[in-house]
């Protein structure tokens, strides 16, 4: 019996052995972190939140503030050593870079389609948090969803804006379902009488409208990184 019961003390000594590397791995990168995407002349904030697993591994989820798409989750996180690596199945997108000593920053590499440097460094609480929804306000006359098509001469995108009337003032998304499902917030909606300004400084881009007097139609110009193409919209029926 004494002979079994220090068999046991040894497999168990063993075990804890065998997870103390995997609980102190979790310690060195759990938290939130926080890090932007630059890619030509459009910048992204990205915040990474880390959180440790019961079986020794880690969960992740992710943060593009500035397309409004919070809590995209992580599909698999691991650290080896110093070498910290990510992949995001729902955007295909991976990640790998490198801890530094103390943990406080991570080089790296972000890989959507073509690769582009992002180092992550801590983000406070304050920081990681996700804004609080903007408080609704009675609807005004241009509220509700409108679609059009951009042609770029090389190819055709379906886009479209979602108008909410907020107590701030007026707010707008923006889609390419031909692209991507995220909604992307605007920076900034202004109207003036027919004029419509939608400003979307995460993909810098701007569109510029006419609203029609029978409020159906809305004609302009979507500018992006200095290239106009005219783009009207059509008010979709909810």
């Amino acid at each position: 019996m004494k002979a079994l019961m220090i068999r046991n003390l040894t497999l168990l000594v063993g075990l804890v052995s065998m997870l103390a590397p995997a609980c102190r791995a979790q310690a060195q990168v759990a938290g939130d972190w926080k890090g932007t995407l630059s890619a030509g002349g459009v910048e992204l904030r990205i915040i990474l939140h880390v959180s440790p697993a019961k079986d020794g591994s880690l969960t992740a989820t992710l943060d593009s503030v500035d397309q409004g798409a919070y809590g995209i989750p992580v599909t698999t996180v691991t650290l080896k050593d110093s070498k910290f690596s990510l992949v995001v199945d729902a955007v295909h997108g991976t990640y790998d870079g490198i801890v530094n000593k103390d943990a406080s920053e991570i080089d790296g590499t972000w890989s959507q389609g073509m690769p582009l440097p992002l180092n992550l460094r801590r983000a406070t609480a304050a920081e990681a948090a996700r804004p609080p929804a903007p408080t609704p306000a009675p609807p005004t006359d241009i509220d509700g969803t409108w679609t059009g098509v951009l042609d770029t001469g090389t190819t055709k995108l379906r886009i479209l804006f979602k108008i909410v009337n907020t107590q701030g003032g007026l707010t707008a998304q923006m889609q390419s379902p031909d692209q991507s499902p995220v909604w992307i917030p605007a920076t900034s909606v202004k109207r003036d009488g027919s004029s419509l300004t939608i400003e979307i400084k995460g993909i810098g881009a701007v569109y510029d409208g006419k609203i029609a007097n029978g409020l159906t139609t809305i004609d302009g110009k979507f500018t992006q990184m200095g290239n106009a193409f005219s783009l009207s919209l059509q008010r979709v029926k909810e």
